[in-house]
């Protein structure tokens, strides 16, 4: 059986793409008799038909759906071979790829991201972003990025840097009744309030009281939205949504807009910030690691340790509550 080729391959993402033959003729800047060759070569070394032709589009057949994310796969490795040996010859040129969970791209890849390319101006990074750690994880096993920034992930072959453990925050408006919790008899008011425009917290609540409240939950399928219905599981009841967020970055915004109360990272609230934040109690944390594939390049090397030394990971920890650290 003849072995696929990385043009085969090609020629099969783009008529994908494209949903036509000849659009992809055109495209690949090939002629549509040749293109037509090639992938009839592609489905007799793979032992059946990959695309079945419709009278305006084509579809793919179960073996063509199932081949087809390998093919990408395939493709992606040959651009990042390529990119290595650009590397490997002291190329200061090319391009990065890197893929991260929303909040990572939120709070904590800015400031490394400026540094990055004040040491390395010819080289590019594109950032993918992820709503679940587990498409994260899929992506890289995919080969459509050169390092993953995220929680640390199950069964993982490659080299592993734990980042920092972040801290999550509820959020609720400044307005909000268990404001006054924290008045000026305990000396909390002022100071914390002040405190909160740098990232602090005003206090902490433990979950269970507000299980009555209605939450700005998230989207199935954003990651968080599993992380705060495990925790308030473990508080002993399940969160009622009263609006959902696609994005993380709505979450803390909608909370002190006074929709409800959200549970976010720590290191995604803006300076200034309007609402009241209050740690849970106790406290919910999770790991963040930056991983990537058996064999990385030196320049993903460099982006690595540069993402260890100047990522800040929930900066504010130290000025947290006592006792509750």
């Amino acid at each position: 059986m003849a072995t696929p080729t990385l043009r085969q391959l090609e020629y099969l993402a783009a008529v994908v793409d494209t949903g036509s033959f000849t659009r992809a003729a055109e495209q690949l800047h090939v002629t549509q008799p040749a293109l037509s060759h090639q992938i009839r070569a592609l489905e007799t070394a793979l032992g059946g038909p990959l695309l079945e032709r419709l009278p305006r589009s084509v579809r793919l057949t179960p073996t063509g759906r199932a081949v087809l994310p390998h093919a990408r796969a395939a493709l992606a490795e040959a651009d990042r071979l390529q990119a290595v040996a650009r590397r490997a010859t002291g190329l200061e040129e090319g391009e990065l790829e890197v893929a991260a969970v929303y909040s990572i791209s939120l709070g904590i890849l800015p400031p490394v991201l400026r540094a990055w390319h004040r040491r390395h101006p010819g080289v590019r990074i594109r950032l993918r972003e992820y709503a679940h750690a587990d498409r994260l994880q899929e992506a890289m096993a995919a080969g459509r990025a050169d390092l993953a920034i995220g929680p640390a992930p199950e069964g993982w072959e490659g080299p592993i840097r734990e980042l920092g453990v972040e801290e999550f925050t509820v959020v609720l408006a400044a307005d909000d009744p268990l404001a006054s919790d924290f008045r000026a008899d305990d000396g909390l008011c002022a100071g914390r309030r002040e405190g909160r425009s740098e990232g602090r917290t005003a206090g902490s609540v433990a979950l269970g009281a507000l299980a009555d409240r209605a939450w700005v939950h998230y989207a199935p399928d954003n990651g968080l939205a599993d992380l705060l219905d495990q925790a308030c599981a473990r508080a002993g009841f399940h969160p009622r949504a009263a609006v959902r967020a696609e994005q993380t970055s709505a979450a803390p915004l909608l909370a002190a807009a006074g929709l409800g109360p959200a549970l976010v990272p720590a290191d995604i609230i803006p300076p200034q910030f309007d609402g009241l934040l209050l740690r849970p109690d106790p406290p919910i944390r999770r790991t963040l690691t930056a991983y990537t594939r058996t064999r990385p390049d030196p320049l993903t090397v460099a982006f690595a340790e540069l993402l260890a030394e100047r990522a800040r990971i929930n900066p504010a920890a130290a000025e947290l509550p006592a006792g509750h650290g």
